[in-house]
């Protein structure tokens, strides 16, 4: 049977992680000496964001060598004995794959701009058009225009994110064997799989003009094109013969889509994420916020919950701003982050947890633009002042939306920068309630966030029904949401209320769990409270 399915995987952010030598960066050896820590929470998996050199533009996301250690993280050795020492701690290791786009400061680019054979046709090169403008009106994902001039080469070349970031030319066929050699890299090292970036998009059909939009012209000529399906079903021969697992970030995925992406019998990936659910609080773009409401969020899980047999389960990650804030509920602090973290170890599929979410670990009270160091911030920062948006109403959608909220530094201790660092500063701002919202405190504190994510880890491993269960919802209101997960004769019903007000559901059950201390079970809901009954013979 696959690992991935009984697992829990933790996602480190190196750079935030803990910093081993005082410069005030997270490092590799920092992460070594926190696996314990892992362990205690069951996790069998870290998925690592990008420890590759890189300028940094994009926060690693930008590549100059995908052969090597950033020198800010440490060396090829520190990886080896990361791996090492979480192997002997039943942990495997996931790295991030990013191959859609290279840093403009990797080989290849500085190569392929001064039309250097091999390289010269590695990334997307294209003339001015016919106006003397832009090759074509596409739009990248940091609300910019994705075509930048080159002098050297005397053309502009293509970026779907920042400018730095160049997209890889996929028709180039070297381009491909060039990324079968990374995966083999690492997987001769020992990693067990990769979280692939923006996985869906390598493919651009054509750079003809696109259908215009809000956000993203020109998206029908590289979304999920069979192209891309080529290339991942020929990375996979690579991959089968290592036994590694993949997981996608897949953008605008619908599940006719995924399917396609995590059929067994086409060989293409394991997992993916898809983000409908983390869309149900914004319009179109994630800078258009509107008020959380439960019941979509609700009706989004339950359709992917239906439509896949396995699905990639996640509240957080690297570029989405802290769960509780969102989804929960500040003046219920311990009770919803408690909630959230029952829905993400129930539901049926994979759980990705990212690091400071198991001890509830909140968005950053920001002060202005100064204080952000996310380079998509920074883009939206300038467009809305281009397009004279009050500052007030300007710095309020950037402060809840900004991907910074998550990269702060992890809180370990309420000592100085929470643990994180010897230095005087760390590189981000270390959110300022670590005096009150830290591991230290909450490891000696039985009803913390710390201790519900470590019982609820426990209990998924001794319930097969929580790991492996089908999935049925018996109720999905505008405040609560009831499902049942059942394995042959095991049966649990989960009840969740995602409201600051009492609620009564229909389910009774022996009490496994509960958020608030209670005896037992007779259908009503306090605020924010999380049950798990086990479900009596005949009442199922």
């Amino acid at each position: 049977m696959e690992w991935w399915k009984d697992a829990i995987v933790y996602q480190i952010y190196p750079r935030s992680f803990q910093d081993s030598n005082g410069d005030g960066i997270g490092d590799i050896p920092g992460i070594v000496s926190r696996l314990d820590h892992l362990q205690e929470l069951g996790v069998g998996a870290v998925w690592l964001s990008p420890v590759y050199p890189s300028p940094n533009d994009d926060n690693g996301y930008d590549i100059s060598d995908y052969k090597d250690i950033n020198p800010e993280y440490g060396t090829l050795e520190d990886m080896d004995r990361l791996i090492l020492e979480a192997r002997r701690r039943g942990i495997r290791v996931l790295m991030d794959l990013v191959v859609n786009h290279t840093s403009t400061s990797h080989e290849w680019f500085e190569k392929s701009r001064r039309r250097i054979a091999p390289y010269t046709d590695y990334y997307y090169w294209a003339p001015p058009g016919p106006d003397g403008g832009l090759p074509n009106n596409w739009t990248g994902f940091f609300g910019e225009d994705c075509w930048q001039w080159d002098e050297v080469r005397g053309e502009y070349y293509l970026h779907l994110f920042a400018r730095t970031q160049a997209d890889l030319n996929y028709h180039c066929p070297q381009v491909l064997e060039e990324v079968k050699d990374i995966l083999r890299f690492w997987l001769d090292r020992g990693v067990a799989g990769f979280r692939c970036d923006v996985i869906n998009i390598l493919w651009k059909d054509s750079l003809e003009d696109g259908k215009k939009r809000l956000a993203l012209t020109g998206l029908e000529h590289y979304l999920s094109l069979e192209g891309t399906h080529e290339i991942l079903r020929r990375l996979r021969k690579v991959l089968d013969g290592y036994k590694a697992f993949t997981v996608g970030e897949t953008v605008f995925v619908t599940p006719d889509m995924a399917r396609d992406l995590c059929a067994p019998n086409r060989g293409e990936l394991d997992l993916l994420f898809s983000f409908e659910h983390m869309e149900t609080d914004q319009y179109y773009i994630k800078w258009l916020k509107r008020e959380f409401r439960p019941k979509p969020f609700f009706e989004a899980l339950i359709k992917w919950q239906r439509e896949l047999p396995w699905n990639a389960i996640y509240l957080e990650n690297h570029d989405q701003p802290r769960s509780i804030p969102r989804f929960g509920c500040d003046g219920y602090w311990r009770e919803s982050g408690k909630l959230l973290a029952t829905l993400l170890l129930t539901l049926r599929g994979t759980p990705f947890l990212y690091q400071g979410q198991e001890i509830g670990m909140v968005d950053f009270d920001f002060d202005g633009v100064d204080q952000l160091n996310d380079v998509e911030s920074r883009n939206v920062n300038r467009i809305l002042t281009a397009c004279h948006v009050p500052e007030r109403l300007k710095w309020k959608i950037i402060a809840r939306t900004s991907r910074d909220n998550a990269r702060t530094p992890m809180q370990w201790d309420d000592g100085p920068n929470a643990g994180f660092t010897t230095a005087d500063r760390a590189w981000l701002g270390v959110n300022r309630n670590y005096h009150f919202v830290n591991l230290a405190d909450q490891e000696r504190d039985p009803d913390s966030i710390w201790s519900w994510y470590k019982d609820l880890s426990a209990l998924r491993r001794q319930r097969e029904a929580l790991r492996r269960g089908d999935f049925l919802w018996l109720e999905a209101t505008h405040k609560v949401f009831v499902y049942r997960r059942r394995l042959g004769a095991e049966s649990v019903t989960v009840a969740l209320n995602f409201s600051s007000r009492p609620a009564r559901v229909g389910s009774r059950g022996t009490l496994l769990r509960s958020n608030y201390r209670r005896e037992g079970f007779d259908g009503r809901l306090s605020p924010w409270e999380a049950v798990i009954l086990e479900d009596r013979a005949g009442e199922m």
